[in-house]
């Protein structure tokens, strides 16, 4: 069996691992592989079995994505990027992969050069033939250094890698609407169609959560993904929850994320302790379930939050990541909205009497359910089993 050696580095979010993890559920069968995690470990995350874990010593960043943050506080940032980068190079030697993947960079995490060029320097200077990819989402966060940011990318892609794997669907965000020098990376492309979580048949719910789910009452389900941002939807939805008792029968479930700081997760649930149509809760191996139960999703615009949106044709109010002037979630959410398929959250609507009337005449209103590829998994395992068969680039 070939072996796949996959590096996924998160460092606000948790999407940039769900989505990772999902295509290391479809490798599996086909692949031995060793998933390489650089950002913090939650804990509650399901695995697959079959696959070889190694979490480096934690790296974050803060919201505007300015600096670095070592999870671990014991520990300094260099220490942290020393050990990283010698271990790293110590997983691949032991290892010895067919097929190394790199989720995101060099599209992004340019501040991860200090242990990926060594890695990659060493892949190509190994004997045995490695095979380099590169993983990335449709769309790519605009830069405003854009010519010097792309001619790094194309420096890079053109040096190192020997496929591009596009995990989106070209009718929906073709990846040159925010790249604009493709025709300029000489490897192979694919896009793959996009990468979807599936739907468990029999999910292992908590007493919590068969409640809900199996329960008659209507539901609205709220989530910010990881828990790092997204923290003023929660207050709104908070402070919007006894007004809209007064209008519908919902009850309001909310999922902060793993990562939300104790103390605002507390906070809410105080907040909320006398409510009786809203539940704060941390986090559920299980969201896909509320939400196909959910008469009303509300929540972030990020990649994976969407696709579940669109695969259980939930309907959908959501609100875009904005910070450090990142573009990515506010383009898919603006053309969602355009689609019918989901209502838009402005900033300045986050006023509980201002999102009480959305979500109340929303709940009245029809969306559309549009199907893209949603075969991500299946076509990136047939990517990477074809590449194997072509001969190395020089």
């Amino acid at each position: 069996m070939k072996k796949l050696m996959f590096y996924c580095q998160h460092i606000l979010g948790m999407g940039h691992l769900v989505r990772s993890m999902e295509i290391i559920r479809g490798l599996i069968p086909e692949f031995q592989v060793c998933f390489v995690n650089g950002g913090e470990v939650i804990q509650e995350f399901p695995l697959p079995d079959g696959v070889e874990v190694i979490n480096l010593p934690a790296i974050k960043t803060d919201a505007e994505f300015k600096t670095l943050q070592v999870v671990d506080p014991s520990l300094t940032l260099a220490e942290v990027q020393e050990v990283r980068k010698n271990q790293l190079l110590e997983i691949f030697q032991r290892f010895q992969p067919d097929i190394f993947m790199i989720e995101l960079f060099p599209f992004g995490r340019g501040k991860f050069k200090f242990e990926l060029i060594p890695l990659l320097e060493q892949a190509k200077l190994t004997q045995k033939s490695v095979k380099i990819v590169c993983s990335l989402r449709d769309i790519v966060v605009t830069k405003t250094n854009r010519i010097e940011y792309e001619e790094k990318v194309c420096k890079l892609m053109n040096k190192y890698f020997d496929l591009l794997l596009i995990h989106g669907d070209p009718k929906f965000y073709p990846l040159s609407e925010t790249f604009t020098r493709l025709q300029d990376i000489k490897c192979q492309m694919n896009y793959t169609g996009f990468v979807v979580q599936k739907p468990s048949l029999h999910p292992t719910l908590t007493p919590e959560d068969e409640a809900v789910i199996t329960s008659e009452n209507p539901l609205i389900l709220v989530s910010v993904g990881g828990g790092r941002f997204g923290h003023e939807l929660i207050d709104c939805i908070v402070e919007s929850a006894p007004i809209l008792a007064e209008k519908i029968p919902h009850h309001i479930q909310v999922f902060t994320g793993p990562f939300i700081p104790p103390e605002k997760l507390h906070n809410w649930q105080n907040l909320t302790a006398t409510q009786k149509n809203i539940s704060v809760s941390r986090y559920t191996i299980n969201l896909l379930s509320y939400m196909q139960k959910a008469d009303l999703s509300i929540s972030m615009s990020g990649y994976n939050t969407t696709l579940n949106i669109m695969t259980t044709g939930a309907k959908a109010m959501i609100l875009p990541f904005m910070g450090n002037d990142d573009q990515e979630q506010k383009m898919r959410a603006e053309k969602l909205e355009k689609l019918g398929v989901v209502k838009m959250i402005q900033p300045q609507e986050l006023q509980p009497e201002i999102l009480t009337d959305k979500i109340v005449n929303y709940l009245q209103q029809e969306h559309n359910r549009i199907k893209f590829d949603f075969n991500g998994v299946e076509n990136t395992t047939l990517a990477l089993k074809s590449l194997l068969l072509q001969p190395q680039l020089a």
